[in-house]
Parts: structure tokens; sequence; C-alpha cells
């Protein structure tokens, strides 16, 4: 049995193969440009068409701020429930409001906080633990190492804080820069434009041993820095988060993008409709954090 056919299985169970009770559903985030955001929609919208909901997807175009007033106004249409993808902490005025007119918020790969009554998520934690000790093993634990993190969006800030404690348990291994890219374009355009700034300081062959990103995008953007520096035979390993279909081709291909961490977006999206649909019910969610599992992807399964 697969885990999906499983999953389906409890969800059956459970009574979630039905429409549910929800009508009106808003998924609110300003992250909507993230490859990985746009395929946790898709699997919510596909869910949620499922259990017969009306859905209103809301992109603030990476204005968190306006993620507020977003949730004020559909509180104000008299929404069933809300679904977020932003920190919570940056939104508490928006998500009071919601609980105090008693309309339940979930987060899809959010964080977890108070007023949230459940966030849907990949295993931070161990996603990055999993690709930072792939690098670690693969400079043999020595060298210069380029992080890209992002420490405003909390699922991303522990695989930043993660790869950090990894890296500090090999003595030979520096930590050359830590990387908060431009996300507003998806984050490719800038991760390129301060990886060539970070070549540039560093001209000598095997002074950059690696490349961690916290996903995707930084790491194609070192990648086409690289390759444009025509670095790419120095063997500067690069591992990113997210194995979208871009990374896929990229590690597939056998060149310095080397490994990702394949998220299973359309599974976060899915449970997160199907929290929402408990929650509708009336059920008193125990578990507040509901991980789905994840996957390495290397050259050998990127196909």
């Amino acid at each position: 049995m697969t885990l999906r056919t499983a999953l389906a299985g409890v969800v059956s169970a459970i009574g979630l193969g039905a429409p549910a009770l929800a009508q009106d559903v808003a998924v609110i985030t300003p992250y909507l440009a993230q490859p990985g955001t746009q395929f946790y929609v898709d699997g919510f919208t596909a869910r949620a068409e499922e259990l017969g909901w009306d859905v209103n997807v809301i992109d603030t175009a990476g204005d968190v701020a306006a993620v507020i007033s977003r949730i004020e106004d559909v509180v104000t249409q008299g929404v069933d429930a809300i679904v977020i993808n932003v920190d919570p902490a940056q939104v508490g005025a928006g998500l009071q409001t919601a609980a105090d007119a008693g309309i339940p918020v979930v987060g899809m790969d959010a964080g977890s906080d108070p007023l949230v009554a459940a966030n849907v998520t990949s295993n931070g934690y161990a996603m990055a633990a999993e690709t930072a000790v792939y690098v670690a093993n693969r400079i043999d634990g020595e060298g210069g190492v380029v992080m890209f993190t992002f420490d405003p969006f909390p699922p991303v800030q522990v695989r930043g804080v993660i790869a950090d404690a990894v890296f500090a348990n090999f003595p030979d291994i520096e930590v050359i820069d830590r990387i908060t890219p431009d996300v507003s374009d998806g984050g490719i355009a800038d991760s390129r434009a301060q990886m060539e700034a970070i070549l540039s300081a560093n001209p000598e062959p095997g002074s950059i041993a690696a490349v961690w990103a916290a996903w995707d995008q930084p790491a194609l953007g070192a990648l086409q820095a690289i390759e444009a520096a025509g670095r790419d035979g120095e063997g500067i390993v690069i591992t990113g988060i997210d194995a979208n279909p871009e990374a896929r081709a990229a590690i597939a291909s056998g060149g310095n993008f080397e490994a990702s961490i394949a998220q299973d977006f359309d599974g976060i999206g899915r449970t997160a409709a199907d929290t929402v649909a408990r929650l509708l019910g009336g059920e008193e969610l125990v578990q507040r954090v509901i991980y789905v599992p994840t996957e390495l992807v290397t050259s050998a399964n990127a196909e």
C-alpha cells in the first residue's frame, strides 16, 4: 500500500470523501511567485474542488503587510475559513480579526502560532539536516561554504538554523557568507548577482567548496553564476530544497547542482484542505503541526 493510498483511506474513514461544511475559503500569500507556493495552492484548490468549495486565492505579490488587510477583507466577506502561507507573527492583527469572528485559520507551510489552528508543512529540520550533511560529506568535512537563507519566513528560517548547526560541527568547514536574497522576483536573479560577487571576492580555484541553499531558487541562481564565471569545473557542490522541475533538470544533468529535497507540494495542499474540513466539521485538533513526508533527490532519481 502506498502512502497516498493509506492517506486516502484515512480521509475516507473520517468522512472527508464528500463535500464538507465549508463553502467559501480564502487562501492568502505574498509568495505566489515561488514555485513551491504555486504547487501548494494547486493541490489545495484541487482538493477543495472535490469537496465542493469556492476558493479565492489572493496574492499580495511580496507585500507581507498587505496580508493583514486581505485577511480583514475576507473576514468582512464572511468566508468559512482562511489558509495562509506567510509568517503568522507578521500578520497577527489579521489573525486576531479572524479569531474574533470565529473563522479558523490554517497554515500551509506557514508557521506555528496560537491563532493558527494547524500548520501543514514538511519537516524543515529534517530537510536541512539531510542536505547540510550531504554537503559536509561531499566536501570531506572541509572547505568554504556559501549559505542562502531567508529568516523572515519561519519554515525557511529553521532550515538555516539547522544547517548552521551541522556546519559548526565540522571545524574545517568555514561559512564564507550567509546571504538573504531578494525574493520579489522569485529569488533566482538576485541570488545569481550575489553569487557573482562572492565568486569575484574568492577567485582562487577551490576557495569555494559548496553552496547550501534553503530552497531551490538561490541554488539555481548560484549555479548560473558559477557556470557563467567558468568555474563549474572546480567541483563546487550545490544543494537546494524543494526539487522543483528546474532544479530536477539541473540535478539530472550531472553538473554542480547535486541534490535537493522533494517536498510533496500537492500533498501539503490537499492535507491543508482536509485539515480545514476537519476543523469545520467540529474536530478539535490535537496535532497542530502536521508533517507531510519528503524525499532526497539526486541524479539517481531526479528523472
